[in-house]
């Protein structure tokens, strides 16, 4: 979500330029728009955007508590238990 905090951002600065330069071109759906409707939707926008930024934040750092529980509370392995290996059997030797 942080990046798509990064990317709603620069869409709303690229908004923001555009509808200062030509509010037309940025609120085509409106009949008359202005530079004032623009900046309240750019106010909004950063809003969002600063909303979407700060859950990211916290879910990162949820994950990470939760990443950090659970290697805190697994089972560290143990030595390994000594097996007996099997000896391959002596070449039969045949001698005449």
């Amino acid at each position: 979500m942080i990046n798509t905090s990064f990317h709603l951002a620069v869409y709303t600065f690229l908004f923001f330029l555009i509808g200062m330069y030509n509010p037309k071109w940025a609120l085509f759906f409106l009949k008359k728009p202005d530079r004032f409707t623009v900046s309240i939707f750019t106010t909004i926008f950063i809003m969002a955007t600063m909303t979407v930024y700060g859950e990211g934040l916290r879910q990162k750092k949820q994950e990470e508590q939760a990443t950090e529980r659970l290697i805190k509370n697994s089972v560290t392995p143990t030595a390994p238990v000594p097996v007996p290996v099997p000896t391959p059997a002596p070449a039969a030797t045949n001698s005449k």
